[in-house]
């Protein structure tokens, strides 16, 4: 008997209770982890142990990924980079730099916009878009 994955319910799972945001801002990640770390009070860091691997071409393309959980509720930011080396995370994405995953508590829609305002407030920040599930092709590529 072989046992096959359903990617589609993993997705699913994955992405209950989540929010995803897109990003234009033509910076390193450190330098926009860093930016928002002093505008809005967090604490993004970069975590190796996240880090999305894709093998295309007979090669590795390494996606860093930031996360920041917040003290004392059910909340986790993560911040990936959609690009390395010529390759993206989500190709069908390609004019985003960042995507930014929200998990856990919802954000109310009061939340949101405050968070969508703080971003745009970064300096190289050009675009900020809340992205829908439906049109992500590629969305199994976001799970760690």
């Amino acid at each position: 008997m072989k046992l096959k994955i359903d990617n589609d319910a993993l997705a699913e799972e994955f992405f209950e209770d989540s929010l995803l945001l897109g990003i234009v801002a033509p910076v390193k990640d450190y330098q926009f982890s860093w930016h928002l770390n002093q505008l809005l009070g967090f604490d993004f860091r970069l975590n190796n142990d996240l880090e999305i691997k894709l093998a295309k071409k007979q090669r590795t393309y390494f996606f860093a990924v930031y996360a920041y959980t917040v003290p004392s509720v059910t909340l986790n930011h993560y911040l990936y980079n959609n690009q390395f080396d010529g390759e993206y995370l989500l190709p069908e994405f390609k004019h985003l730099d960042f995507l930014w995953l929200i998990k856990g508590d919802v954000l109310n829609s009061v939340e949101l916009k405050e968070l969508l305002t703080a971003i745009r407030s970064v300096p190289a920040v050009q675009l900020v878009m809340e992205m829908t599930n439906e049109k992500i092709k590629n969305k199994q590529h976001l799970i760690f």
